[in-house]
């Protein structure tokens, strides 16, 4: 079974004909966007072009030096109004699924996640175009996209979904790296529907808090688990200062069973976090820092905080052939 980190963000400026695009449309975002570059070793340079080429390579680079054998890469759709009308200005990145299907094409080691508004006028088409194209799974962001996953109108969608084998990787829980239209769809709650049409779904984050302040779904989480066999977590971004509080509750060994490894590249993964909370020892977090490969890094500190290596490998056997 192959080790897969389920959970890696592509980022890109059309640069290279990409189609991509990144919006620093304020200072803090723009701090932000500098700070997150250069946890992987990017120089801010980029923001100012290249950056399509320059962050592929160096994930694909990080993707091959570490102990994994593939990352799910994912593409960023465009949010939506209720209607289906494009909020392009309520987001602050773009990836389409174009690019991240090139890049599988071309590199085993990236897995293609597409991301679909399920609410878009050509939804069902460039569902179709994207399962032809070798798409494993598909990525939103519910509260992000405002994307009511249980919108009945959205059945067929995921039936088809359900049909191909493709895998539904949504956020759940808080989110501020990217603007929430909607936060009653951070709630796990919100993908039942897909769940009960046969898709096979991760909650990203464990629906755990992002902030101090955010409604902490985990519990909620748990309880589907014993009525969906087919609903899973990851544990992505778990190593971050915001996230680790959620990591107790996924260790349990009847809901580590549900559990996959992710990233949340490029999010950084120092581990102070966990380290603070108690999580991981100090000699673990010595060491992680040490590595420069920040995939790799956070894969130490996942074995540190407890996840055994079924997490690493369950994404292989969820996938369709």
């Amino acid at each position: 079974m192959r080790r897969i980190d389920c959970h890696a963000h592509l980022v890109g400026d059309g640069s290279a004909g990409s189609g991509c695009w990144l919006r620093t449309p304020n200072v803090l975002r723009a701090i932000a966007a500098r700070y997150l570059l250069r946890a992987t070793g990017l120089p801010a340079s980029v923001l100012r072009g290249g950056l399509d080429e320059a962050y592929a390579a160096k994930l694909l680079s990080f993707a091959r030096e570490s102990s994994l054998d593939a990352v799910v890469l994912l593409a960023m759709d465009l949010p939506r109004s209720d209607d289906g009308k494009v909020l392009e200005e309520k987001t602050s990145f773009y990836v389409p699924n174009e690019r991240v299907l090139e890049l599988g094409a071309k590199h085993p080691e990236f897995i293609p996640a597409c991301s679909i508004h399920p609410g878009r006028p050509d939804a069902m088409d460039e569902l179709e175009k994207c399962i032809e194209g070798g798409a494993k799974v598909m990525k939103l962001l519910p509260n992000c996209h405002n994307a009511n996953c249980s919108d009945p109108a959205f059945r067929p969608f995921w039936e088809r979904m359900a049909k191909a084998g493709m895998v539904f990787l949504a956020h759940t829980g808080g989110e501020y790296t990217v603007p929430v239209l909607n936060k009653a769809y951070a709630d796990p709650r919100v993908l039942r529907l897909p769940v009960e049409c046969g898709v096979v779904t991760i909650a990203a984050h464990g629906a755990g808090r992002s902030g101090l302040f955010d409604p902490d779904y985990t519990g909620d989480l748990i309880k589907m688990f014993g009525e969906y066999p087919n609903l899973f977590a990851d544990n992505s971004a778990l190593a971050t200062p915001n996230r680790w509080r959620t990591i107790k509750k996924l260790l349990p060994p009847e809901v580590c069973s549900r559990v996959l490894h992710g990233s949340d590249f490029p999010v950084p993964t120092g581990g102070f976090g966990p380290w603070v909370g108690r999580r991981i020892r100090w000699r673990d977090l010595r060491a992680a820092s040490g590595t420069p490969n920040v995939i790799e890094r956070d894969v130490q500190l996942k074995v540190a905080m407890g996840f055994p290596e079924e997490t690493f490998t369950r994404l292989d056997g969820l996938l369709p052939s």
